[in-house]
């Protein structure tokens, strides 16, 4: 089986990693929360990864560092919505607190990335 490139990367290893923890996180948000931010969360998280994954299928720097700029902002979306579903008290503080602490990881992660790409 061929490994692409984007699966190679750490940033979108963690990415993936992060979407596991939304999907399992949403699951006892309430029921009527079911179009509003579970859904908002999970497309959001998966934006991240799938943002990187399309971005190493492009040819130039500055395509490439166009998608990591988009999985970055997917990934401040998602920080922002996961502090509205911890004030409302829908996700538990251990798991917030996680969840941010992903964030933080990716997105620094995703800020080397784009500026690596901008110097080719």
């Amino acid at each position: 089986m061929k490994i692409f490139s984007f699966e190679k990367l750490k940033v979108w290893q963690k990415a993936t990693e992060l979407s596991i923890s939304i999907y399992k996180s949403t699951k006892v948000f309430p029921s009527d929360e079911r179009f509003g931010l579970i859904s908002q969360m999970r497309r959001c998280s998966i934006s991240i990864s799938s943002n990187i994954a399309e971005g190493t299928g492009r040819h130039s720097p500055k395509d490439k560092a166009r998608f990591t700029e988009i999985a970055y902002s997917s990934a401040l979306e998602l920080l922002n919505q996961s502090i509205i579903s911890n004030d409302l008290e829908f996700i538990q503080k251990e798991d917030y607190l996680a969840i941010r602490k992903q964030i933080t990881e990716i997105t620094a992660m995703l800020d080397a990335l784009y500026k690596s790409q901008l110097k080719k």
